[in-house]
């Protein structure tokens, strides 16, 4: 196996991309998955919003496009909805096995070389990055040589660890997620993807239904990582409690934690470079994760490739410091939304419900505090509400 500029470990969407814009500014890049099939298994609800694809020049594509998506409906724990519902496509569900295989293969298409089934560990030379060592689908071993790693290898992420950096989570930072791919289910408005909020049926987190088809959905959970409740059991209780959901059948099953906090401070270390869930760049307040991973790849791969065309790996900083001026403060500012959002009582809930409208909430998911506190200011008992709680 021959040596290469780059080798990229983990082709999700933050590592196919960093792979992608190494690649088309000229490096050799290498891009390795430990699994057989790139894009599995899925850990994800499947949701991604238009500005993914407008801000990184994805066209959207009929074969990993199921269903567009015109807003959204949250539910208060008594039912309360609250609805978005705008005139042009939000948003896609997206099938993420074929996705990530088409981002993967847009790093192939731009000169990286891609392998699933290939096992990596981290190759250290005095204690730095030199490589990795590679074992194979068949068990064949090799060791790779590089100028420069990419751990994009999720959030139980072992390459950033070899490296040295402290990628340990508490669990009260990750989200224990659970979920059903279903068919012949009953859903109300198929073109909204459906949130419902409590403390009872989900604490510190929510059920969602996004809607593939007019009847095939994924209907899945995400709670608090730390909690004793067990997610599946929870999922279930709710399905079985929901007439049009419990008639339906179940296609597929998905398991998996996503980080919803304590972000990785340091993203660069010598030269080795951390994206996506490895990093936590993930939305604490839904949890989504591709959007993030994709700009985290992008802002990796453009950083590398001007490290080493001007032979100064110093400049891989740069990843680090434009990742935390944009992304990373604002979503440390929806982290601050999640930590008021997490101390709601299910009464609370509902009285936001009532005061709130859907553009409020979208404004909130992007860490845009101007409206919450206009209403804030009109309703003196949210006013208190946020005095006590923050």
């Amino acid at each position: 196996m021959a040596d290469y500029d780059v080798v990229v470990v983990g082709a999700g969407p933050a590592g196919s991309m960093a792979a992608r814009y190494a690649a088309e500014a000229g490096l050799s890049v290498l891009l390795l998955d430990k699994s057989l099939e790139i894009g599995t298994p899925k850990r994800c609800g499947e949701g991604l919003g238009i500005r993914a694809f407008r801000e990184l020049e994805i066209p959207p594509d009929p074969r990993f496009i199921n269903r567009e998506i015109y807003g959204f409906a949250v539910y208060a724990p008594d039912g309360t909805p609250v609805k978005a519902r705008f005139s042009e496509v939000m948003g896609y569900i997206i099938e993420r096995k074929m996705f990530d295989k088409h981002l993967a293969a847009e790093a192939a298409r731009a000169g990286a070389h891609v392998e699933a089934g290939a096992y990596a560990r981290l190759k250290l030379e005095s204690g730095r990055p030199a490589g990795v060592k590679v074992r194979r689908h068949d068990g064949r071993e090799a060791e790779v040589r590089c100028k420069v790693v990419v751990a994009a290898d999720g959030v139980e992420s072992q390459i950033a660890r070899q490296a040295g950096l402290d990628t340990r989570l508490k669990p009260s930072d990750l989200d224990s997620c659970f979920e059903y791919e279903m068919a012949g289910i009953g859903i109300e408005d198929p073109d909204l993807i459906h949130m419902y909020m409590g403390n009872k049926i989900a604490p510190r987190g929510y059920i969602w239904v996004f809607p593939k088809d007019e009847d095939r959905a994924n209907v899945g959970i995400g709670i608090g990582g730390h909690l004793e409740e067990q997610a599946k059991l929870l999922l279930d209780k709710f399905i079985q409690s929901r007439p049009e959901l419990r008639r339906g059948s179940i296609l597929e099953v998905n398991v998996g934690c996503v980080p919803v906090g304590g972000f990785l401070k340091q993203l660069v270390k010598d030269n080795l470079l951390v994206v996506g869930d490895a990093a936590r760049q993930v939305n604490p307040l839904h949890g989504g994760g591709v959007y993030e991973a994709m700009t985290a790849g992008k802002l990796a791969g453009q950083a590398i490739a001007k490290a080493l065309h001007e032979g100064d790996l110093r400049l891989l900083r740069e990843y680090e410091s434009m990742w935390w001026s944009t992304h990373g403060k604002r979503l440390e500012r929806i982290l601050k939304v999640r930590r008021f959002a997490e101390k709601l009582s299910d009464d609370e809930m509902n009285y936001l419900a009532r005061v709130w409208r859907g553009d409020d909430l979208v404004e909130l998911s992007r860490g845009n505090y101007r409206v919450a506190a206009g209403k804030i200011v009109a309703h003196p008992k949210l006013l208190a509400l946020v005095r006590k709680l923050l």
